[in-house]
């Protein structure tokens, strides 16, 4: 009832020609984020656990987690693209009072996200065995990193539901739904891997298994609520499942630029992994469990992200371009400052932090190292992350997608390249610092210009 009360007054507002104060669209904004971050947050929370589990087995454990981690991120970055083509028509459709078409759209998303993300998951299974010796990995590790990668690839269309339901709702302007819902898929993986890794002892195996039990019951209460419950998206009336051809170009023009965007990514993190697995077993554990407390600064970020793409959607939808100009500004600000803060809380606690993480003084060593020295990053790199998601509830894809490629593969990869044979793993996480630093203020630029504004009113 108090979500959809949000719901209304932001379809009220919406719908106001007055000026609105500065101070009421920070309400906005604030209402809108924080379902996200305390999803966001609780995810993150449960990798602490998941890593403290498979981190008492050893370095090599979870060293053949980390290894193919960024491969499993790309590939469910690309199937999570095909989805935002759709989420963004829908936000754009429920700021405009179009309640039809925005169902329509979720009939035309669930078939084509379980068509693509079944394609997917069938051919980066096929290459599940080879990816370890791709990446470079040592004999030891090879066998538990294909399984564990196999494995969540299996599961893919399921978490590509979760995925799809979830943005959705928020895409609704339902934030709350999905983070409790996503909070809960949290703490059922907390549950299974101890089943799994404690209990049954299956080691990193076990912490497969665990996500995609939690997955699985997850994404049949995230659909239920989703088809069943929303107030804006419940398919109680018959209507047709055929695919619309302009909501299908619409969606790969939105959704093909995101894709590459996640792929570029993703492609980079793993290209990076190719020079970070010949150090060793340590080095991989460190690089994974130091990648794990970031996530803890920037994943609050990613929900003020799930929020700018709402505002702005509905904001675009409802042609109301002096609100959609201000909750971008006022969204990437706001990420920023808590960015800031997070980065700087970790700086001080990450001793303890990787002290939870593992046992290893070695790993423990390397990771806190490594962490600080890209933590100065942390503002600009919320910037890229909140500008993005502002940008993408705009429909503007194309040129940030092609700011992402240029950042990542122009200058990561090449000071990776430079700095990995002089300093190891630390020359690795000084690259990334370096670039994320680079991408956030190109982002702030492109966001101050007033080319995706014209882009997004165009049609």
């Amino acid at each position: 009832m108090k979500e959809a009360r949000g719901q209304l007054a932001l379809a009220k507002l919406l719908k106001e020609r007055n000026a609105v104060p500065s101070a009421r669209l920070l309400s906005y904004v604030w209402r809108f984020s924080v379902p996200g971050m305390l999803a966001q947050v609780s995810s993150i929370l449960m990798q602490y656990i998941d890593a403290a589990m498979v981190g008492r087995l050893g370095a090599q454990a979870a060293a053949s987690i980390g290894l193919v981690s960024p491969a499993l991120w790309m590939f469910g970055g690309l199937t999570h693209s095909i989805a935002t083509g759709f989420t963004v028509q829908t936000a754009q459709a429920v700021g405009a009072g179009d309640g039809r078409r925005a169902k329509r759209l979720l009939r035309q998303a669930i078939v084509v996200c379980t068509i693509f993300s079944s394609v997917v998951a069938f051919l980066s299974v096929s290459v599940s065995g080879m990816l370890p010796a791709w990446l470079g990995a040592e004999d030891a590790i090879r066998g538990d990193a294909s399984f564990y990668f196999s494995v969540f690839q299996l599961a893919l269309p399921v978490f590509q539901i979760v995925y799809l339901m979830s943005g959705m709702l928020q895409a609704s302007g339902d934030m709350k739904t999905p983070g409790v819902l996503n909070a809960l898929m949290c703490a059922l993986d907390v549950a299974f891997n101890y089943l799994f890794i404690v209990i049954l002892h299956l080691g990193a195996a076990g912490a497969a298994y665990g996500s995609v039990c939690a997955a699985l019951v997850t994404a049949v209460l995230i659909s239920y609520y989703t088809l069943r419950k929303s107030s804006e998206l419940a398919l109680i009336e018959k209507d047709t499942w055929k695919i619309d051809k302009g909501d299908f170009k619409r969606a790969l023009k939105i959704g093909v630029p995101v894709g590459a965007e996640q792929t570029a990514w993703s492609g980079a993190v793993v290209a990076s992994m190719r020079f970070i697995a010949p150090l060793g077993a340590v080095s991989l554990a460190a690089n994974s469990f130091a990648v794990t407390a970031e996530s803890l600064c920037y994943m609050p970020g990613f929900g003020i992200k799930e929020a700018a793409v709402t505002l702005v959607g509905q904001s675009v939808g409802a042609r109301r371009s002096d609100l959609s100009k201000r909750f971008a500004r006022l969204t990437t600000a706001c990420g920023m400052v808590v960015m800031t803060v997070t980065g700087t809380l970790m700086y001080a606690i990450c001793p303890a932090v990787f002290a939870f993480l593992t046992t290893d003084e070695a790993v423990r060593a390397l990771a806190v190292r490594v962490l600080r020295v890209e933590l100065f990053a942390e503002p600009l790199f919320a910037a890229s992350i909140v500008a993005s998601g502002a940008l993408r509830g705009a429909g503007d894809t194309l040129v940030p997608g092609i700011m992402n490629l240029v950042s990542l593969w122009g200058v990561r990869i090449v000071l990776t390249i430079i700095l990995v044979p002089r300093f190891g793993l630390y020359g690795a996480w000084i690259a990334m610092g370096i670039e994320l630093c680079f991408r956030g203020t190109i982002f702030l630029v492109r966001l101050a210009s007033t080319k995706w504004e014209k882009a997004a009113y165009a049609g």
